[in-house]
């Protein structure tokens, strides 16, 4: 693959069950399923960097030369209203999309720019004021965390950046 990022943990049997539950959902909320927008849901699932829009929309055009930058973003947004994916807040100006929709948080490289997932359970069990717990419905705490990454530190140290 060109990008060394776009690769994922899942394995094949994992991207295909998650690929049938988009499929459900999509009928369940009355969507089309085109191979296009199965093709733009695959994409996310395989990708590790959190992907922009116009990241999907490159992936995507190897596949489907014709794809249009709109149908990759309102596909993406899309997913993100039926539960499948979410815009990673405060990532940047360009939305950048996670198909991980289980607990997890995030860090953002503010030199290279890259997001990881963290997992810390003390994050997931952060409590929240008792005008929020009785007033509201959360739906997802997110823990969003920027500073330098090891890769950059040890570019930094090694004088290549």
């Amino acid at each position: 693959m060109k990008n060394e990022a776009y690769k994922t943990d899942m394995n094949k049997a994992e991207i295909e069950d998650k690929v049938e539950l988009f499929r459900e959902t999509f009928r369940e909320k009355g969507f089309k399923i085109t191979p296009q927008r199965t093709e733009i849901y695959k994409a996310l699932l395989k990708s590790g960097d959190h992907p922009s829009a116009e990241t999907v929309y490159e992936r995507v055009k190897e596949e489907f030369p014709d794809v249009s930058f709109d149908t990759v973003n309102r596909t993406l947004l899309t997913l993100c209203d039926v539960g499948l994916a979410f815009v990673v807040e405060g990532s940047s100006r360009a939305r950048r999309f996670d198909a991980n929709t289980n607990e997890h948080q995030h860090f953002k490289c503010i030199k290279c720019k890259r997001i990881l997932d963290l997992h810390h359970r003390p994050f997931e069990n952060i409590p929240l004021p008792e005008e929020v717990e009785s007033g509201f419905k959360v739906l997802r705490k997110s823990v969003y965390v920027e500073g330098i990454c090891n890769k950059c530190l040890q570019d930094e140290k090694a004088g290549t950046k």
